[in-house]
């Protein structure tokens, strides 16, 4: 997928299939955590100690395209759009391969706040994460 370097594969459980047969949306969510979770493992590194200093989700927004069966083989691709002083942005594809081609089916952005978890407000991004992030991006 063009302008993004970390892909996800998701694993659909029985469970996220409604009475309509498809994903049901909020499952969208779900597999978006799960790919944010393994960005930040593989870009700025496995031993972050997330109750204590982490990120907080400000605001997330979805564009479903397309609908997600069970039997789909699904990949989220995510990439860091933005950087502020203490917040940043994720942009994430949901993806469905098909006969060798990669289908959008959802395209979704976050912003997500740096937050110290023990005394309870934001911070500015460390400065690790960000150079991180910034040389896995370019």
């Amino acid at each position: 997928m063009k302008g993004f370097k970390h892909k996800t594969p998701i694993q659909i459980r029985f469970k996220d299939v409604d009475a309509l047969g498809h994903v049901n949306n909020a499952n969208h969510f779900t597999y978006i955590e799960s790919a944010r979770v393994k960005y930040f493992d593989d870009v700025a590194g496995q031993n972050m100690e997330w109750s204590k200093k982490g990120v907080i989700l400000a605001n997330a927004k979805v564009d479903y395209k397309l609908p997600i069966l069970f039997k789909d083989k699904i990949f989220v691709y995510t990439k860091c759009s933005r950087m502020g002083n203490k917040s940043f942005d994720l942009s994430y594809s949901i993806i469905k391969e098909e006969n060798g081609k990669e289908i959008i089916v959802a395209e979704v952005s976050t912003v997500l706040v740096c937050y110290d978890y023990e005394k309870g407000g934001s911070i500015p991004m460390p400065a690790e994460w960000k150079k991180k992030i910034e040389e896995f991006e370019k």
